[in-house]
């Protein structure tokens, strides 16, 4: 009788952390990348971001003409599907405000300057213009307001990708887990004159949106050589479909590769450097 109560209570006592395991919510969809790799596995690992330019020929697949990635990406964005972040920390999501200003023209004329608003630039314009002369005042007053004029996708070639390069001792191999993928404007595009984060979103969203039913037809590493196998762009990142280069690898001072050993040439012969430091470390693991 007290073994039957005993196998009872076990059986219950199995029953309930059984139901309590399927309550717990897994935190696997909260993750910024596509298949994470668990701590216990990680023998090695740097971080690592490198710069796509996608106007270079090995990339021009992945910004075809109204397939552009961007152009997928904001438009995601826009309608809510996609979350996107001020930083790589990924800490701090931004508001639709906050992106669509991140995507606006910078104006650093400032508008008209006090003299030539009292020379009625403003008011002649309006006064000019058939519609300022049926609105009378108003009219004058919206024509000197700013207006904002968002960039085109087509003219945000630059993206920054964030990895974990990680050897996976389970596995035996070398892995590189893309965390992040931001949006960069340009130097050529910034009045200040430097490259300025648009926004910056998780890798495992992306590859969502990507593989999208609605996406399916532009979200493509477009083939030129056989349309009819055009790839996913979630596939495309997987097999590493696109050229790169380093900027930066994780450092006690966070600094750039081209702040350690100078900019131009030098920085860039710093991140081919870099690139082969990391094929000859996982080179000679195997070695003995």
């Amino acid at each position: 009788m007290k073994l039957v109560k005993i196998i009872g209570v076990a059986a219950g006592v199995m029953f309930s952390v059984g139901t309590m395991a399927q309550q717990v919510p897994s935190t696997a969809d909260s993750r910024a990348s596509v298949r994470p790799i668990p701590d216990s596995d990680v023998m090695f690992k740097k971080i690592v971001w490198r710069k796509i330019d996608l106007r270079e020929k090995q990339n021009k697949p992945m910004f075809s003409e109204n397939k552009e990635i961007t152009k997928i990406i904001i438009n995601a964005v826009k309608s809510g599907e996609l979350t996107a972040y001020k930083s790589d920390s990924l800490n701090t999501p931004l508001t639709q405000e906050e992106f669509s200003t991140n995507m606006s023209v910078r104006d650093t004329e400032g508008g008209l300057s006090e003299e030539e608003k009292a020379a009625g630039f403003g008011q002649q314009q309006a006064a000019d213009d058939p519609w300022a002369t049926a609105l009378g005042n108003n009219a004058t007053q919206t024509s000197t307001a700013p207006v904002s004029i968002e960039y085109f996708p087509k003219q945000l070639y630059l993206l920054e990708l964030k990895e974990e390069v990680i050897f996976d001792k389970k596995r035996s191999r070398m892995y590189h887990d893309i965390q992040s993928i931001s949006i960069k404007l340009p130097s050529t595009l910034n009045p200040l004159g430097f490259e300025q984060n648009i926004a910056t979103f998780k890798m495992s969203d992306l590859a969502r949106i990507f593989k999208n039913e609605a996406n399916k037809d532009v979200a493509i590493w477009y083939n030129a050589q056989n349309e009819a196998k055009h790839i996913n762009l979630a596939d495309a990142f997987d097999l590493w479909l696109f050229s790169s280069y380093i900027t930066k690898i994780s450092n006690p001072g966070n600094r750039a590769l081209s702040d350690i050993y100078g900019a131009g040439q030098k920085g860039l012969l710093a991140s081919q450097d870099a690139a082969e430091a990391l094929i000859e470390f996982e080179y000679s693991l195997w070695s003995y």
